[in-house]
């Protein structure tokens, strides 16, 4: 048969042999899913109509986040609490009755505050109730008798309890009746249900802004409607997936109400980001082998297309799924669940793209073929590599840009490093605390509590810290000297001005004083006062007195958590800096990229973190971004910011990276191998950044600090990550580098596997 006869099959030959690819196991995967595309759809929609019918069960099955560090003192105190105070049980929250029409010494308040009680004293896991009128109570009417409390004692797991709450609450609610008096439940579940409310709220609302957000970038990144609505449906899709093998997963590990939140932002960024690198190659692919008349059959062109975008983009959102895996995996040394529920969470919801992004994306890529530019914008808005006979040359504005940063590199280099670091100098007076995210928050019950309880009595009233003095065994007598300790202590703290006031219970070899602060339970003023009595009156009477003394309670516990985090962070950088290291070092087939990469990695997370300490503990734009500073940074947000960041950047680094080498492998110019690399994949990189930027921008507007802070955070890193990092140092660095870019010693390059080449 002539050859003349058949242009475009000789085409699709010459690409295979140019980019040798066929080899490739991920090619030849591509092409197997394309030949099979309905069988995978139709496997794919089974998969999903049942992750659908699990979801539901998901939400009901989360619980109270696991903010225990085990063997820690707050631990210790809580344990000796449970033992040996058994009739004040595991916690105790306060029902605060308020009225503005009624006092409590009428017959209307005080036939509420019976029923009230009363209801509560049925309900399960309720060990006590201490109302304002009981023998016992004192101190319990406050501002001219309009507002009365009551002190429930709760017993049972964490979990018992926060699961109780609610159902104490709406038992609360309807016994008080219609009388103008106002229930609200306060304390350490009830914080903890109203916390888990308001981010299922900040959520909602962020995919309410993200969301379109996310479709007019990806519109006018890839020029058609459909394509654009391909990346929003995929990722609506996978997290449907993730959310069905969750609901597996918890049957058998423990999830915390946060791990919705984190799981939405991080999955809709990965999964928008990594379907657009796909859309975006095999549309360029199919322009490519679309430009004759007949010969080689639509469906063998298409085919050839899905398995060249899984050869190259599909192997760089491997390489970066896998990366974000071992980053987020280092997080499991922290000795506290809910930074290992957060870890295991977000690795399931990469896995879960990646298994979408491998089966179902490609097989509806096959599927819609051509169809896939349906409903294109006018020509000179579409990305010419997705459009038949566009020229391959460095040419475009993009190849320019490059050129332009290639032009004085040094120059380039040295100035934007010294931008980044500027950034950065405010990292170094970073101070990290814990922010309940709800207290004094008028939009939840506990937060409505808080704020008359803070202006009637005490901003530290809802969660006081508990301090815990017992008997050494084996004391030689001195089985008594527990409760002088108790008292000597006492006395000391009576006087501090941090301190309100004091309640004292006595155990059998322990006493329990519970202290109630004078400042906010978020405030650095009350965690020096935990650590004044840890470091300061704690082991004078230790040592003198053969006692042990442990301080429990919420705040307690934070710093428990705040210094096992910073203890354990060395280590957690280095799990996540060797596995980069080592999968870009297989990724890219070179020992100077690889450092290039992490060290401005690094850059751009100092950074970041500089400019977050800027705005969030400095307080600047407080007024733009609606929060009222604390003075800290939520601990929980550097280090989950670090390792999300080192993963996500991956992509883009790998895509940029390995398309500049493919180009170098054909003309052997450095130059115009950044240039050409740069012009393909800019625009694609702009485009994800952009996305991820919307979607985990869209968490600045939740009512939560923490959200509101990991949002601007992960925001932030991506911009500077995609702008900076990207398109000015990557061009400049590499110009500087020139062929060193690819140095691999002949004898590594034999051990590594080539994971399709």
């Amino acid at each position: 048969m002539a050859t003349t006869q058949d242009p475009p099959a000789l085409h699709v030959a010459q690409l295979e042999d140019r980019d040798g690819l066929t080899s490739s196991k991920l090619y030849r995967w591509g092409v197997a899913v394309a030949h099979r595309r309905r069988a995978v759809l139709a496997a794919s929609l089974l998969i999903l109509l049942a992750c659908a019918a699990a979801a539901p069960g998901l939400q009901k099955r989360l619980g109270v986040p696991g903010y225990t560090v085990n063997g820690s003192d707050s631990a210790r105190a809580a344990q000796l609490i449970e033992r040996q105070f058994p009739k004040l049980g595991s916690e105790s929250n306060l029902v605060v009755l308020h009225s503005t029409n009624h006092i409590a010494s009428d017959g209307t308040f005080r036939a509420v505050i019976a029923s009230v009680d009363g209801a509560l004293a049925r309900q399960k896991y309720v060990r006590r109730v201490l109302g304002p009128y009981d023998r016992y109570a004192a101190g319990l009417i406050l501002e001219g008798e309009h507002i009365a409390l009551s002190v429930v004692s709760l017993g049972g797991t964490a979990q018992q309890r926060f699961e109780g709450v609610r159902a104490m609450q709406a038992a609360a609610t309807r016994a008080a009746g219609n009388h103008g008096i106002q229930v609200l439940l306060t304390g350490q579940s009830p914080i903890v249900k109203d916390l888990g409310d308001a981010q299922k709220l900040d959520t909602e609302r962020a995919e309410r802004v993200g969301l379109p957000v996310a479709f007019a970038v990806l519109l006018l990144a890839l020029g058609a409607v459909v394509a654009a609505l391909l990346p929003l449906l995929f990722a609506i899709a996978a997290l449907l997936l993730t959310s069905g093998v969750l609901a597996l997963l918890v049957t058998l590990f423990h999830f915390d109400t946060l791990l919705l939140a984190i799981v939405t932002m991080i999955g809709l960024g990965i999964g928008i980001d990594y379907s657009l690198f796909i859309v975006t190659r095999f549309r360029e692919e199919l322009a490519r082998v679309s430009g004759g008349g007949g010969g080689t059959p639509e469906r063998e062109r298409v085919a050839h297309a899905v398995g060249v975008t899984l050869a190259t983009s599909g192997r760089t959102i491997i390489f970066s799924g896998v990366v974000v895996a071992f980053s987020l995996a280092s997080i499991f040394v922290v000795n506290f669940n809910i930074y290992r529920e957060i870890a295991l969470g977000t690795i399931v919801v990469v896995v879960c793209m990646l298994t979408a992004a491998m089966t179902l994306l490609p097989a509806v890529l096959a599927l819609l073929g051509a169809r896939v530019n349906r409903g294109a914008l006018p020509r000179r808005l579409r990305p010419a590599d997705a459009q038949a006979g566009a020229s391959e040359a460095a040419t475009g504005r993009w190849a320019r840009w490059a050129r332009l940063m290639m032009r004085r590199p040094l120059i380039t280099v040295a100035v934007t490093t010294a931008v980044l670091l500027l950034l950065a100098t405010p990292f170094l007076r970073l101070s990290s605390g814990f922010d309940a995210g709800v207290l004094r928050d008028p939009g939840t019950v506990s937060g409505r509590a808080d704020i008359l309880l803070a202006h009637a009595l005490s901003p530290g009233v809802a969660l006081p810290i508990q301090i815990v003095v017992s008997a050494r065994p084996g004391a030689n007598g001195r089985s008594g000297s527990y409760l002088a300790a108790a008292k000597s202590l006492d006395q000391t703290l009576e006087t501090d001005s941090r301190v309100t006031g004091l309640l004292e219970n006595q155990g059998n070899s322990s006493a329990l004083l519970t202290m109630i602060a004078s400042v906010p339970i978020e405030s650095p003023a009350i965690n020096s006062l935990v650590r004044h009595v840890r470091d300061d009156l704690a082991p004078p009477l230790q040592r003198r007195m053969h006692v042990n003394v442990f301080v429990g309670g919420a705040t307690a516990q934070a710093l428990d958590e705040i210094g096992e985090l910073n203890s354990k962070i060395p280590l957690i950088a280095v799990l996540i800096l060797i596995p980069s290291l080592l999968f870009l070092l297989l990724a890219l087939r070179s020992i100077v990229l690889p450092i290039k990469a992490v060290l401005m990695n690094l850059l751009a997370t100092c950074a970041t973190m500089g400019l977050v300490v800027w705005v969030f503990q400095d307080g600047h734009g407080h007024r733009l971004l609606d929060f009222t500073t604390v003075g800290f940074i939520q601990f929980t947000v550097p280090v989950i910011m670090f390792a999300l960041l080192f993963g996500l950047s991956m992509d883009y680094e790998v895509f940029l990276i390995r398309r500049v080498q493919e180009e170098w492998r054909k003309t052997g110019d450095n130059e115009l191998a950044i240039a050409a690399g740069m012009q393909h994949t800019a625009r694609p990189i702009m485009a994800a950044a952009a996305i991820m930027v919307a979607v985990f921008g869209s968490f600045m507007t939740a009512s939560l600090f923490e959200l509101k802070q990991l949002g601007f955070a992960l925001a932030l890193a991506i911009a500077l990550d995609a702008t900076l990092i990207r398109l000015v140092l990557v061009p400049a660095a590499m110009k500087l580098l020139g062929t060193r870019n690819w140095w691999l010693p002949a004898w590594l390059e034999r051990l590594l596997p080539n994971w399709g080449g």
